[in-house]
């Protein structure tokens, strides 16, 4: 292909030409650059190639438009349609197809031409060439790439500074700026930005360029253009070329303010910034008292919080720049009229507003003015600063702490030690004990920011003890924040934190308090309590030292040690320390072996979770060290701490504990008012579920709920529900009955009256609830072959509880609780499982359907129906239900005290007894709101299943 066109190269230009319009583009660019570069400007082609060049275009563009001008053929029917292969097909065999290919290598030969490194063609006989080109670049906007050749070629002849430049950039610019807003490509940003001196050659007050214009204030707003330095120096180029377009420009930059993202912000004001620098007179003006003048008023009369700090993201490309010559002069001329009465008005929003702009602007002063001046409105804003910290508006205030802090950082040297000393007091007197949380937090975080600054130490040393009050402030945030102060002055070495909080608080705090401040207590004492530049042995005996010290603090350390940085061969180390004092020393009181054990459950669950120490914790934990841990556990939180310990661990030696999980699961009269023995509870749940006991456990649960459901039978007349127990299910609970009868467990005393039993029933019932909101415990629930019978057996105790809440005072909403919470997760079991699967009751899987819920809740609500019934007939001199029996037997659950009846209504029943109704809305609004809110829950699971 080279030989061939040098030789037509040698033949002739129309030879040449002629030769490469037969050859695509791609094909051909390196053989053309090579071929037209190497002609010298002696040769007689720089004369004759520039002509036949023109020729040619002319010639390609009257065909090009010819067919683009043809009449559509399937407006005619036509003959035969012709099928073609795409794979076989050439571009060139369309007519238009392929004078678009031999104008894009026309265009690219004259852009070779234009571009010759000795200037071997003379500009004056490319302009006829350039110009076809050009004025047809728009006829082409149907083919991208030949249009991209005429621009770069108008491109390069801007750049080579040829004759008649300012001709052939009409229709270049407006095709640049249209492809990088359409592409959004950073080059074509670049190519902008290089040809911006062109649009100086444009009339922006004729009406003619309204297009150019519109492309222009899409710039503004285009993210390419706000992300790319390139695109911001253009954009404020553009504020030069014209008053009304500038005025255009600073009105959309305003529309984008409420909306604009942080980094769009302060892109506006850098290139306000840009633009402000590059102009002068009227534009400049323009600039100053109309855009800035109307940022500083509407920053300072900002309706919202948002708008504010938007307004002052753009007014910040001037204030960073304050340094630059005329900036802070500007500025001052701008706030000084308002910022100062503003500072002092009514409305506290503006107020607010005031003091971040004057914070933002700090120091605030006339760059010409005189020392004495200067002085003179530094000890205002001073004067208007401690003002302000005293300010009615909690809001107001916590933006003067934290301006204060910011102000003493950054401009200690500067300022009075008199005003230092002043405006620290106040924060430190009356700030930190401000009625207003968030006072207080931007107290402790204005102290942390200060810090920063070394030559605040001196004073901070003495005043940092004041603030100690706050470790024990019932804000969590603040806690926090009192706790990271802590920590950054452990890093000092010229700080002793314990001076500010003592030891004593921090380990009653970390003993007590929620995870989050607990865990930043142990980073804060990690290095004495548990170094790592000692000795694992030496480590170790630091921790029982703390343990002893202070149990349950020393518990909350193990709980998170692990995480701030200790390592698993130490943390195992400590587990078997623990273990052996437990087991061998007896000289621990009670409080120390549950801190101890504790301790090792909390370890233990963090290295659970590590598979290289898994095989070492089942290995510590033998059959008898397991019998001597539950021997020395005398309180309910040791004994689930064992349990907690053996559930994590997998250990196989906790037979002998069934039993005793057993007898606890069961003896639950008080359960539900018992916080320590909810906990001993939960984890003997674990432990059940991680030996694969626990279907014995939910089936004896189960076995004590049907007998209080008989016995609800019984006593009220309650009518039992059917059950369609399977064949299969019903022999599967006989024989899990069968093996859990085996076990051997102290079991309690039989019921000898219904008050007895239905005690136990809301303690099961407590559980169940409970089981269900852990995800472990409630797979077992919802899995187990019991489940049918419980729930059946809940639904007749949750009815008793519902209608003869009236009348017994020991009638509690907990059967209630756990039936709706047991329904509504069978429920979601079934379209988690089924999707729209539909039945009539519960399947094998544990799920319940939308209809056989629908009945659940309407049964209880049916219930509520007869609870206000009976209420009215008690009322009318009816007798309530069940008035006959054990009417007198009214009295508080054990553990209760025996209240006094109040008697609301009296009168005689049918048998000459007397009915006195006792007053119990509470309870009974208690269950009328439960479920009208899982009446809600229905329909929103109905909108669930049906979705």
């Amino acid at each position: 292909m080279e030989k061939r066109l040098r030789s037509s190269l040698q033949s002739s230009a129309e030879d040449f030409l002629s030769s490469a319009v037969k050859l695509t583009l791609k094909s051909s660019k390196a053989t053309l650059k090579s071929l037209i570069h190497s002609i010298p400007p002696s040769s007689p082609l720089s004369s004759t190639l520039p002509p036949c060049l023109y020729r040619s275009i002319s010639h390609s563009i009257v065909s090009f438009r010819n067919q683009a001008n043809e009449p559509d053929p399937s407006y005619s029917p036509p003959t035969k349609r012709t099928r073609r292969s795409t794979r076989s097909s050439n571009p060139r065999d369309n007519p238009q197809n392929n004078d678009s290919e031999n104008l894009r290598v026309l265009a690219h030969i004259t852009g070779l031409c234009i571009s010759h490194p000795r200037n071997a063609f003379r500009h004056s006989d490319l302009i006829p060439s350039v110009r076809s080109l050009h004025d047809n670049l728009i006829t082409f906007e149907s083919d991208p790439g030949l249009s991209n050749e005429i621009a770069c070629l108008c491109e390069e002849w801007w750049k080579q500074d040829a004759p008649e430049k300012e001709t052939f950039i009409s229709q270049t610019l407006p095709f640049l700026l249209s492809k990088s807003l359409t592409l959004k490509k950073k080059v074509d940003v670049h190519r902008v930005y290089s040809l911006r001196e062109a649009f100086n050659f444009f009339d922006f007050e004729d009406e003619s360029i309204e297009d150019l214009k519109l492309l222009l204030i899409r710039c503004v707003i285009e993210p390419l253009y706000l992300k790319t330095e390139e695109g911001k120096r253009f954009v404020a180029f553009t504020f030069g070329l014209s008053l009304q377009f500038l005025k255009e420009c600073l009105a959309m930059i305003k529309a984008q303010i409420p909306f604009g993202r942080k980094s769009m912000l302060e892109a506006y004001g850098e290139i306000v910034f840009k633009g402000w620098k590059g102009v002068e007179g009227e534009l400049k003006r323009e600039i100053e008292d109309e855009f800035l003048m109307g940022l500083v008023e509407g920053a300072i009369h900002a309706s919202s919080k948002g708008l504010g700090s938007s307004i002052r993201r753009v007014l910040g490309g001037f204030i960073n720049q304050r340094t630059v010559d005329g900036v802070e002069k500007l500025l001052f001329r701008l706030a000084e009229p308002v910022i100062f009465r503003s500072l002092q008005v009514a409305n506290s929003n503006v107020r607010q507003n005031a003091l971040h702009l004057l914070l933002d602007l700090f120091p605030f002063e006339d760059p010409d003015a005189t020392k004495e001046v200067k002085d003179t409105l530094l000890d205002k804003q001073f004067f208007l600063l401690e003002r302000l910290l005293m300010d009615d508006c909690p809001d107001v205030r916590v933006i003067a702490v934290e301006g204060c802090c910011r102000i003493l950082h950054l401009f200690w040297e500067i300022i009075p030690s008199s005003t230092i000393t002043k405006i620290i007091s106040k924060i430190f007197d009356d700030m930190a004990y401000d009625t207003c949380n968030e006072v207080r937090l931007s107290t402790l975080n204005g102290i942390i920011y200060l810090l920063g600054n070394p030559q605040s130490h001196e004073i901070l040393k003495v005043l940092l003890p004041r603030l100690g009050h706050l470790m024990l402030d019932n804000v969590l945030s603040i806690r926090v924040a009192m706790v990271d102060l802590l920590l950054l002055l452990k890093d000092i070495r010229t700080f002793q934190f314990n001076k500010v909080v003592s030891l004593e608080v921090l380990l009653n705090i970390l003993a007590n308090d929620q995870s989050p401040v607990a865990q930043k207590i142990t980073r804060l004492i990690m290095p004495s309590y548990f170094p790592a530049r000692l000795a694992i042995e030496d480590a170790c005996n630091r921790c029982v030292m703390l343990m002893k010290r202070s149990p349950l603090a020393g518990a909350r350390f193990c709980e998170f040690a692990l995480s701030e940085g200790a390592s698993l061969k130490s943390m195992m180390e400590l587990v078997k320390v623990f273990i052996t004092l437990v087991v061998s020393d007896g000289k621990l009181d009670a409080a120390q072996i549950e801190g101890f054990l504790v301790a090792s459950a909390n370890l233990c669950c963090s290295l659970a979770n590590e598979r290289s120490q898994q095989d070492a914790l089942k290995e510590l934990f033998s059959g008898e060290r397991v019998k001597c841990l539950f021997a020395v556990a005398s309180t309910a939180h040791a004994k689930s701490s064992v349990f907690d310990i053996l559930s994590i661990t997998a250990s196989d030696n906790v037979a002998g504990l069934l039993g005793d999980c057993m007898c606890l699961v069961t003896d639950c009269s008080d359960l539900s008012e018992n916080l320590e023995k909810q906990a001993e509870v939960r984890s003997a749940h674990k432990l059940l579920i991680s030996c694969d006991a626990f279907d014995n456990m939910f089936e004896a649960l189960t076995r004590l709920l049907q007998k209080t459901a008989y016995r609800c039978h019984v006593k009220f007349d309650v009518e039992a529900p059917k059950q369609n127990v399977s064949p299969a299910k019903r022999k599967r609970w006989k024989s899990l009955t069968r093996n859990s009868a085996k076990w051997k467990h102290v079991s309690r005393k039989k019921s000898s009256n219904f008050e007895d039993d239905y005690s136990v029933a809301i303690g099961l019932s407590w559980q169940i609830k409970d089981m269900l909101a852990s995800e472990d415990t409630r797979k077992a629930v919802l899995g187990s072959q019991a489940l049918e019978l419980l729930f059946f057996a809940l639904k007749v105790i949750s009815e008793v509880s519902i209608v003869q809440c009236e009348y017994y005072e020991y009638m509690d909403p907990y059967p209630v609780l756990a039936y709706t919470a047991l329904a509504l997760q069978m429920a979601l079991q079934n379209v988690t499982n089924y999707g729209m699967k539909k039945n009539d009751g519960i399947d094998s899987s544990g799920s319940i359907s939308e209809t056989m819920l629908d009945k659940v809740m309407d049964h209880l609500l049916n219930c509520t129906d007869k609870l206000f019934e009976a209420g009215d007939s008690g009322k009318n001199g009816k007798s309530p239900p069940e008035s006959k029996r054990d009417n007198s037997k009214r009295a508080a659950r054990p553990g209760q005290k025996q209240r006094e009846p109040q008697t609301d209504v009296s009168s005689s029943t049918s048998d000459g007894s007397v009915y006195t109704k006792q007053k119990q809305t509470s309870k009974k609004e208690v269950l009328e709101v439960y479920i009208s809110i899982h009446a809600v829950h229905r329909l929103f699971l109905k909108a669930a299943i049906y979705r």
